[in-house]
């Protein structure tokens, strides 16, 4: 099996003990947590229908289902907060990206709850991600791929208290800098071309920005980040928390 669908021993014993199933929990020990995890890292890796998963993993099926309910019962989003629990905040960098979704991910509905809506190039879903100083996750959110960017700007940084927060023009509105300002946070967002009065920014500073471009670039590596194949945004959405966390593992 290839080293990047597969966890590093010092990885595993990072979050292996946050999982559901441990000697310490109330049921059924599960065994084949590892094994169950990598089948689902190798299905974000390499984009397949979970009918293609190698037997080795066990039935495609069983690893599906269980899939789905970590999912709705938040044991991805879980695991990521742990490993994540001490960003670098000096910086924070906000930005969103848009990805396609595939036919077969399609929502019957193309709505705000399911995160999918009609942009140019068709049916898409954007992604809004914030990072720490070193370019690792703190928050990811869905849109439909129509949504603006700077619609989700105070949620993304809501509670997280950067010293500096860096994003591109496509953010400069007078309520997304009275918010970062509100923070304590310096807002390093250079002014749009109808700024009557533009704000001066810290040109230097504002290069740091490309940390958060190259997380985009991590994600995208995985096939099932880069191509929405999920129709319930749940779904998709716990995928972006998978690699959140191998990210940090890194």
């Amino acid at each position: 099996m290839s080293e990047r669908t597969v966890l590093r021993d010092d990885q595993w014993e990072r979050i292996k003990d946050l999982l559901p199933g441990k000697a310490s929990d109330c049921g059924v020990t599960a065994k084949d947590n590892r094994l169950f995890v990598e089948a689902v890292l190798w299905i974000a890796r390499t984009g397949a229908p979970w009918r293609d998963l190698p037997a080795s993993f066990g039935h495609w099926h069983r690893v599906y289902v269980r899939y789905n309910r970590w999912s709705h019962k938040g044991v991805w989003a879980r695991i990521w907060e742990a490993v994540s629990d001490d960003p670098d905040l000096e910086h924070l960098m906000v930005d969103g990206s848009i990805v396609r979704v595939h036919q077969h991910g399609a929502s019957k509905k193309q709505n705000a709850e399911q995160a999918q809506g009609k942009s140019r190039g068709g049916l898409s879903t954007k992604i809004h991600l914030a990072v720490d100083a070193l370019g690792n996750p703190v928050r990811v959110l869905l849109t439909p791929g129509q949504a603006s960017e700077y619609g989700q700007a105070n949620q993304l940084i809501e509670g997280l208290e950067a010293d500096v927060v860096i994003a591109d023009k496509g953010y400069d509105s007078d309520n997304f800098v009275a918010a970062i300002s509100a923070s304590g946070a310096n807002p390093v967002i250079p002014p749009r071309k109808n700024r009557i009065s533009p704000r001066d920014y810290d040109k230097a500073l504002y290069k740091e920005r490309n940390l958060v471009e190259r997380a985009f670039q991590k994600f995208k590596h995985y096939r099932r980040i880069a191509t929405r194949y999920e129709r319930v945004a749940k779904h998709y959405t716990a995928m972006l928390h998978l690699v959140s966390t191998v990210i940090w593992l890194a």
